[in-house]
């Protein structure tokens, strides 16, 4: 989503071609910005000494030296203009050392003037906003780096909310919360790495709440729950008639992601030809629609995330490396439950708060023989896993203090001990030590199968299931089953 053009906005063009050099200033004074053009880096140098830019935008390579020597002499003098480097065509590895190196966005030459506005906005827009609060007074509680994003003057509530999401004030995840707010100050890829049931797409949703696309969509895509042969049409989109079934149509996650933030959770799971086309989209900003004969130009900043260890599927060639190196530009790592345990008791509240909220109860209190008990307790399955402990003792709680079972994991015995019917030794699959997390992969698989079948028409899927239509919308969220083209088919059946 581009930014309106301010007028007032200065922008530096470096580029040693006087034939590009002047169709930026065109295009840029036609939008209605100030404009400065220097050739060299010399020349750039001396006009950042003279002034202040909102943005500036260099060439890679210039007679005197690279642009990224300009933006490293930029950040080591902490100034506020976002820049933007120009990359030849092909050269993913120079646009991927410019994000590393600090760069808010870079553009692929021959450059499409309308992505060139688009990105040139945004700078401006970001520039801007983190300018404005430096004006005002200090904000009460600054010093606390997790507390709120004080680089963000705009949406500063939403970023506050999607931070505050994140419970807990441990190291680690006050080294999270930091990095959430360093790395949503430009467009570089992230990879959102962590155990199951860590919080990944909670750290996703804070990039994007605490970034300049924070008032765009953020659109959340399962990779792993999407069929083969569906994967194309809901990541590109496609035109009537383009497949069988294809009535209309229909945008994919990227178009409907556009001037926001696209999230590919369990990117590990792609099978490869689809991962050579999602490499494309990534470096060309460019879709193509199934049945479509041209290209559109997409506006979306790459966050993905995975619980699998990528750089071992890359030597294993279950991943293409050059697709990891493009989304693995900034990485962050989501601490699992057992190395923090001091944020339990903060976990607990917020999280019964919030299923007491939703099931009308009130919120019961957790004995510190309980939280004890928990302390102890191995949750493997992390947050999620504490979740459904929570969920099952609010279930079947009579009284103000709350009791947890852990029977169901407690009890499970060693794997390949007892078979089904209980004879040692049996060859019967071994009862898993988790096994709430092992119940709702198994939920999981019986519910993709069903809306498989069904089209992916949750309505349909819930009649074959025995379930009505609220049942198995809440067991699809809970799960994080993505169902592609079936909200027209619920919404007309109420």
């Amino acid at each position: 989503m581009a930014q309106s053009p301010n007028p007032s906005a200065q922008v530096l063009v470096v580029d040693d071609e006087p034939d590009l050099r002047t169709l930026y200033e065109l295009t840029l004074l036609r939008e209605g910005y100030r404009v400065d053009a220097a050739g060299t880096l010399g020349e750039a140098w001396q006009l950042l000494e003279q002034r202040k830019f909102d943005a500036v935008i260099t060439d890679m390579r210039l007679p005197d030296g690279l642009g990224l020597e300009l933006l490293q002499r930029m950040l080591a003098q902490q100034r506020p203009e976002r820049c933007i480097v120009m990359t030849a065509y092909g050269s993913a590895e120079n646009a991927v050392d410019a994000l590393k190196a600090g760069a808010f966005d870079y553009l692929t030459k021959p450059v499409d003037l309308k992505q060139f506005r688009t990105v040139v906005a945004s700078a401006i827009h970001d520039t801007q906003q983190r300018i404005k609060p430096a004006a005002g007074p200090a904000r009460a509680g600054a010093a606390t780096a997790s507390a709120a994003p004080a680089a963000h003057g705009f949406e500063r509530g939403a970023a506050s909310n999607a931070l505050h999401r994140l419970v807990g004030d441990s190291a680690p995840m006050r080294l999270v919360k930091e990095r959430i707010e360093k790395v949503s100050r430009s467009m570089a890829p992230v990879l959102v790495r962590g155990e199951s049931g860590t919080g990944k797409e909670l750290v996703a949703r804070a990039i994007h709440a605490c970034s300049h696309r924070s008032d765009g969509p953020f659109v959340a895509v399962n990779c792993s729950a999407i069929p083969e042969t569906l994967l194309e049409a809901e990541f590109f989109g496609a035109r009537k008639g383009s497949y069988t079934g294809a009535t209309a149509d229909r945008e994919g996650y990227f178009q409907a992601a556009r001037g926001g933030t696209l999230f590919l959770d369990e990117i590990g799971d792609l099978p490869l030809p689809m991962q050579s086309k999602l490499l494309r989209a990534i470096q060309e900003r460019q879709v193509r629609s199934l049945g479509s004969t041209q290209e559109d130009a997409v506006d979306v900043r790459i966050v993905s995330a995975t619980h699998r260890d990528l750089a071992s599927d890359v030597q294993a060639n279950r991943f293409r490396q050059d697709l990891f190196y493009r989304l693995n530009v900034i990485e962050i790592l989501v601490p699992p439950l057992r190395e923090r345990r001091e944020d339990l008791p903060a976990l607990c509240a917020a999280l019964l708060t919030r299923i007491a909220l939703e099931s009308g109860m009130p919120a019961p209190v957790l004995s510190p023989e309980v939280l004890q008990q928990l302390q102890e307790h191995p949750l493997p399955g992390n947050v999620r896993e504490l979740e459904n402990l929570l969920h099952r003792a609010l279930a079947l709680s009579d009284g103000s203090q709350l009791q947890v079972d852990f029977a169901p994991s407690a009890m499970a015995p060693p794997a390949g001990e007892l078979s089904a019917n209980g004879v040692a030794g049996a060859m019967e699959p071994a009862v898993p030590n988790d096994l709430q997390a092992y119940m709702d992969q198994r939920e999981r698989e019986i519910l993709v199968k069903a809306l498989r079948e069904t089209g992916f028409n949750r309505t349909a899927a819930a009649q074959r299931l025995g379930l009505s239509l609220r049942q198995i919308r809440y067991r699809i969220a809970r799960l994080a089953i993505a169902t592609p083209g079936s909200e027209d088919a619920d919404d007309t059946a109420g």
